[in-house]
């Protein structure tokens, strides 16, 4: 669903629509996964624009900007286990965010306890309340620095944290516009603190509502056991989309080329 909103939202206004493959966390990444997603896109008719991106080549960027955020004293190492920094919010009584996320209390921003070796890195945030308006959800505040802490530029295991990926990747790319499920509005007040630092011009973002599971709640996706899409039946798979995102259904005569024309003209009246 995200993926036809964001390419509605480029063909609409005139823009290049990019993929990504964000496989910053290798080990996690399932083999074929990305030729998948490649021909599912392709038979519905979602066509990007120029070549990919994979995060999975690009450490020296994200190492370039990692060292220029040192260079600056706003990178500090980090001891703290997960159970720790766990445990550190419960005594505060500090609770989770939307997403379940705790924030991270500070134990180590003043310098590493005696006998510590540092296993993150994490940037300083500053205080201050993130300002940004969503182009569906409306005005959106968060006090990062309260809600979030100073959150993880590379993680325990050496891997770049995929919130230093996403902003350094979208700045290479040239975006201006993120299209995305409401899943991760809680990273957005981030990723433009981030951004600012890094001197990087700000991005618009818009996130469109989740499909959930009626039973259990959960966000449907592959991971929580929902079917794959089917691509043999692609004006129907597209059809489902648009309804989930809160259009009424186009003509189901028309073959999925027609489809998308028409989506196109009715996203750009409805976010000029």
């Amino acid at each position: 669903m995200a993926a036809l909103a964001s390419w509605l939202d480029a063909r609409a206004h005139g823009g290049r629509w990019l993929l990504r493959m964000e496989d910053v966390d290798v080990p996690r990444t399932v083999p074929g996964a990305a030729d998948t997603i490649m021909a599912q896109l392709d038979a519905l008719g979602l066509h990007w624009d120029g070549g990919i991106m994979w995060q999975s080549q690009r450490n020296a960027a994200y190492q370039a900007a990692f060292d220029t955020l040192a260079a600056r004293g706003l990178v500090y190492g980090c001891g703290c286990t997960r159970r720790e920094i766990a445990d550190s919010a419960l005594r505060g009584q500090t609770l989770p965010g939307a997403d379940g996320e705790r924030p991270y209390p500070g134990t180590c921003r003043h310098g590493l306890p005696e006998g510590r070796q540092a296993r993150a890195w994490r940037l300083r945030i500053p205080a201050g309340v993130e300002h940004f308006e969503d182009r569906w959800l409306g005005p959106q505040a968060q006090d990062v620095a309260q809600a979030v802490g100073d959150f993880a530029l590379r993680r325990a295991d050496g891997l770049w944290a995929y919130q230093l990926a996403v902003v350094v990747d979208d700045a290479e790319q040239g975006v201006t516009d993120v299209v995305r499920g409401a899943d991760l509005l809680s990273s957005t007040a981030r990723q433009r603190v981030l951004g600012r630092l890094l001197g990087l011009p700000p991005v618009r973002y818009l996130h469109v509502p989740l499909i959930l599971d009626p039973a259990s709640g959960l966000k449907l996706s592959k991971q929580n056991g929902a079917p794959a899409i089917d691509t043999q039946a692609p004006l129907e798979a597209l059809q489902r989309a648009w309804r989930a995102l809160g259009f009424a259904a186009l003509p189901a005569n028309a073959d999925h080329g027609q489809f998308l024309r028409e989506a196109t003209a009715h996203w750009a009246r409805r976010f000029p």
